[in-house]
């Protein structure tokens, strides 16, 4: 107020100085003064009332800002309150709402992050921990002597090879998702013909499907072109593919289909594993993630090939979603034609 104020008396007197010097009349004198007052009257009321709006929006804005961070470093992302005064200090908190809304949604996204770690480090203690404890006993075995006739030993050899096989193929998983949270992954692109790439995938898992007694049907039609890496578009498909046939019962089947749409191409994996409860999946991709124990009793991955698909389709512009369908799940592959980015 007081800079409103001096600011009205400066002007004042600098207009009375000047009349003066000018030989105004007494009565042209008088009425400057009535205006002067007047409108320094006018002048003062209305910087009183626009100072205390400013005040009091200031005290608005600040009490809001004190509330985003609770005293436990969490961020509450309130609506932004109806602020009085200038039309600034209302953008100023609709600017801290819209910060604060973001700050929550990468706290959230952090607590997964922490959540996904742990669970990973969890996973892997345990896978690493079952096949090397075999490994370490079957090879004492084998030192000691306790196995020796040549059938018990050939089945040990092929047991300590299939369970360091197993740990190699966890490591390189280990590796390929740090490649991909790093953002360190780089890759190749070539024109890549969608309907090659997923017949080399199914090629790839033939066998397990044989093994596990499980039919694959391909539903192939015309794709478009798509600028991606070959190998690593591969083993995205190869991931989804394993996953559907592991948890796909003997005798049931896997539908694999293919069509352009929008410009897109579509890759559509369907198995018959009895369906994902609703609460579990937006959690389907996260690392680690197995699911209820119907589901993963069978799991001897790591919990990454989802995790791994999803950051190798979306590293090339494209996404991959899931629902549940019929008597099992439905996994959804798209990927821009040309490439993404």
């Amino acid at each position: 107020m007081t800079v409103a104020l001096s600011s009205v008396l400066v002007a004042a007197t600098g207009v009375v100085t000047a009349a003066l010097a000018m030989f105004i009349s007494f009565h042209d004198l008088v009425l400057l003064f009535v205006v002067l007052i007047v409108a320094s009257g006018v002048a003062f009321g209305a910087a009183w009332q626009l100072g205390d709006d400013i005040g009091a929006g200031a005290e608005q804005v600040g009490a809001y800002a004190r509330t985003i961070v609770g005293r436990d470093g969490s961020v509450s992302a309130e609506r932004a309150p109806s602020v009085t005064g200038p039309g600034e200090l209302a953008a100023l908190a609709r600017d801290l709402a819209d910060v604060s809304s973001r700050l929550e949604l990468s706290q959230r996204r952090e607590r997964a992050l922490e959540t996904s770690r742990r669970e990973l480090i969890a996973w892997v203690s345990h896978d690493l921990r079952a096949p090397l404890a075999t490994i370490r006993a079957m090879a004492e075995a084998l030192d000691d002597g306790v196995v020796d006739d040549d059938s018990t030993v050939k089945r040990y050899h092929s047991q300590v090879r299939s369970d360091a096989e197993r740990l190699s193929a966890l490591v390189g998983d280990l590796f390929e998702l740090s490649r991909i949270n790093s953002g360190s992954l780089r890759l190749g692109r070539e024109k890549v013909d969608l309907c090659d790439a997923v017949a080399d995938a199914l090629a790839g898992s033939a066998a397990a499907a044989d093994l596990k007694g499980v039919t694959v049907i391909e539903r192939l039609a015309a794709l478009p072109s798509v600028d991606v890496s070959a190998r690593e578009c591969c083993r995205a498909l190869d991931n989804l593919l394993d996953n559907a046939i592991r948890h796909t019962p003997a005798g049931g089947t896997v539908l694999v289909r293919a069509a352009a749409e929008g410009g897109d191409a579509i890759v559509h994996i369907e198995d018959e594993c009895g369906g994902i409860p609703e609460a579990d999946l937006p959690r389907v991709f996260d690392v680690a993630f197995r699911g209820d124990q119907a589901r993963g009793r069978d799991d001897r991955g790591g919990g990454l090939g989802l995790a791994i698909s999803r950051g190798l389709i979306e590293a090339h512009g494209g996404s991959v979603t899931v629902v549940n369908a019929g008597t099992g799940c439905r996994f959804t592959v798209r990927l821009p034609a040309g490439g993404g980015r």
